[in-house]
């Protein structure tokens, strides 16, 4: 990569950037299909680019979460469940037999217990919890960037990348049905199974707003659940906030919020508490990976210095 640093990009970087841009229209145009979100996309991409120095070094600098929201739409290409069966009866019964809840004289899953068993508060407050669970760290990157912390932005947002690509593999190694699946449609699989708000419903219908909806009707796909990578964001978030020295109240914040995720993740029937135990393990590994080991190797460490002088 030709990490120029002068005002304007040079006729390398201009070229390849606009070539790659075609690209990825056009294999999204062939293999999924266009929709507005990706021409969006595209278009505030290259008017960041090109705008002036420093909104393209904004536009470098967020790549990592444009990767991450390319890399889980095109998961639609290959549906992990044409690459594994579908686990749904097996998780279920080892959440089951770890965490089985007695309601009514018969043991069920934690996920099932609250979907019968749950109060207004925490619907609402569920709903708040979930909202934050891409937002904030996005947000969080932002703050870094436009702080100056840029070398702990690098390191952020490519770790959360990274964990994210733990997983992806993670789905198509063992793909599963998530508690909800089992609660509407038993253990039988059901290949096309629209996604499904489970119990963020309840805050749909709270507030009017209908966002859960929105966001769970484009789902890519159901049977990929585990690991719960809800369960992982805040979890890296809140370790770059304390590598940042932030405020003891921002710690404090975000740890709120990340527990609030894993609790909702299960109250609303979206995870088992196996997926999110293993979703906490994707982050720690994956962070620990990136840290201790990938940085340790000459040509990435290299790579990530350059990327830095770049966007600082």
């Amino acid at each position: 990569m030709n990490l120029n640093k002068g005002k304007f990009p040079s006729t390398y970087e201009w070229v390849l950037t606009l070539v790659i841009t075609f690209v990825y229209l056009l294999a999204t145009s062939l293999f999924l299909g266009l929709r507005a979100e990706h021409l969006l996309m595209a278009a505030l991409f290259l008017a960041f680019y090109f705008g002036s120095e420093y909104t393209r070094k904004m536009a470098v600098a967020l790549l990592p979460f444009v990767v991450f929201g390319i890399s889980y739409d095109w998961m639609r290409i290959c549906p992990n469940y044409t690459v594994n069966p579908i686990d749904i009866r097996g998780l279920h019964d080892l959440e089951l037999s770890l965490f089985g809840i007695h309601d009514a004289g018969k043991l069920v899953i934690p996920g099932a217990y609250f979907y019968q068993h749950h109060i207004a508060f925490m619907d609402f407050l569920s709903g708040v919890f979930y909202l934050c669970w891409v937002p904030v760290p996005i947000a969080f990157g932002l703050y870094l960037f436009f702080s100056g912390s840029r070398k702990v932005y690098l390191h952020f947002s490519l770790a959360f990348l990274f964990v994210n690509f733990i997983g992806f593999v993670g789905y198509y190694i063992h793909p599963a049905a998530p508690p909800w699946y089992t609660i509407l449609y038993g253990f039988d699989p059901i290949i096309h199974t629209p996604g499904n708000t489970a119990g963020l419903a309840r805050f749909d219908a709270m507030t009017g707003l209908h966002v859960f909806n929105g966001i769970y009707g484009r789902n890519a796909n159901v049977f990929a659940a585990l690991p719960s990578l809800h369960a992982s964001y805040m979890l890296v978030t809140l370790w770059y906030a304390v590598r940042n020295h932030c405020r003891p109240f921002i710690i404090v914040l975000f740890s709120i919020i990340m527990v609030g995720i894993w609790f909702t993740a299960v109250y609303t029937a979206h995870h088992y508490i196996i997926d999110v135990l293993l979703g906490i393990a994707c982050a720690l590994i994956g962070i620990f990976i990136f840290e201790k080991l990938l940085m340790r190797i000459g040509c990435f460490s290299r790579f990530i210095e350059r990327y830095y002088h770049y966007i600082a």
